[in-house]
């Protein structure tokens, strides 16, 4: 067997080969495109074996790489960029010497290898990022125009200013050019992005009532259809959790912890691990916060540490007990119901 390791850049991928016995057999670049990696699968097809064994790192234009040289009959690993760098660090780091060093995982077979989720998850993945995209799109345009305001000196009579009484107030404030027309352009931008979220959003009911994650997930606390599409899209697969504390650490909602000897310190949260299934976990949090099931002890906690950062923290400590709760509905097939419960609870 040949091992390959790919150090993938924005124009071009690193290529290292090393024989079964660790001989090295080559080491050039190859354009990144689809026509260069067929001309790298035939560049190493010379070499003489037929079974390879390729690693590229996690980054973007990983998959696509991955997906191509799968075509040709590569075993193709996508390895963890972090735990590569714990497992190997390099005094000297060169696209060159990092193909190396996953060339020797591979032969080692010690590559940190990451999940990769089929083609169906990767659709219902971009679709709701996209919808989380256009939002965050929307609120920047509402900010700028509340911002706009506040430099004429003009305050908000009303409590929604994108409303109908809101428009109509815009329409007659007299500022002058070109913050009226940029106004005038944002409120057009975010009419469009409105239209295009609540598409989205039919989209994801529609798809969500026929997701084998979706309905268990509605019937917990403060979880919606745009949020329970987004968890289950970002969960995948929860067979591959084999206990809740691993999905949590997934999530990223844990501590960093730095242990030596007596010496046990926690730090800022991990966030490894999807950032949209952080955000998703934290917003059903604050909405969880006044169910039955969770009320008592988020206001314990709140009080506990203070307005500063008691909220926060309750929220994370929410969103963890959340993501456990998660573990256990979808790994039993059940819907939500906290211990001690005498029947099932629904959001």
């Amino acid at each position: 067997m040949l091992h390959v390791g790919l150090d993938l850049s924005r124009r071009r991928v690193e290529v290292c080969v090393l024989s079964g016995a660790g001989e090295l057999l080559g080491q050039f670049p190859a354009p990144v495109d689809r026509d260069g990696l067929h001309g790298l699968c035939q560049r190493v097809a010379v070499l003489g074996d037929d079974s390879v064994c390729g690693v590229v790192e996690s980054m973007n234009g990983a998959r696509f790489v991955r997906d191509e040289l799968s075509r040709y009959g590569w075993d193709v690993l996508v390895a963890d960029a972090v735990r590569v760098k714990g497992l190997a660090p390099l005094a000297c780091k060169t696209d060159k010497v990092d193909a190396r060093v996953l060339a020797e995982l591979s032969l080692r077979d010690l590559v940190p290898a990451i999940w990769l989720p089929d083609e169906q998850l990767r659709r219902e993945r971009e679709l709701s990022r996209f919808r989380l995209h256009l939002v965050k799109h929307r609120t920047s345009l509402k900010n700028r125009i509340h911002a706009t305001l506040l430099t004429f000196g003009h305050q908000r009579p009303v409590s929604d200013l994108f409303g109908t009484r809101g428009r109509r107030l815009l329409a007659e404030l007299d500022i002058p050019q070109p913050w009226q027309g940029n106004l005038r352009a944002s409120l057009a931008l975010i009419d469009d992005l409105e239209h295009r979220i609540v598409e989205i959003e039919k989209e994801l009911q529609r798809s969500g009532a026929d997701h084998r994650y979706v309905p268990l997930l509605l019937t917990a606390p403060g979880i919606g259809w745009v949020l329970g599409y987004t968890i289950a899209s970002e969960i995948g697969d929860i067979t591959r959790f084999d206990r809740p504390k691993q999905l949590v650490s997934y999530t990223g909602l844990c501590p960093r912890v730095k242990q030596s000897g007596d010496s046990d310190l926690r730090g800022p949260l991990s966030k490894h691990g999807p950032r949209y299934l952080r955000w998703a976990l934290i917003e059903a949090a604050q909405h969880a916060a006044a169910h039955p099931a969770y009320r008592d002890r988020y206001q314990t906690t709140k009080r506990r540490l203070g307005k500063q950062r008691g909220a926060k923290v309750a929220q994370i400590e929410l969103a963890r007990t959340l993501a456990q709760a998660i573990w256990h509905m979808l790994t039993r097939n059940q819907p939500f119901a906290p211990a001690g419960a005498s029947k099932r609870l629904a959001a």
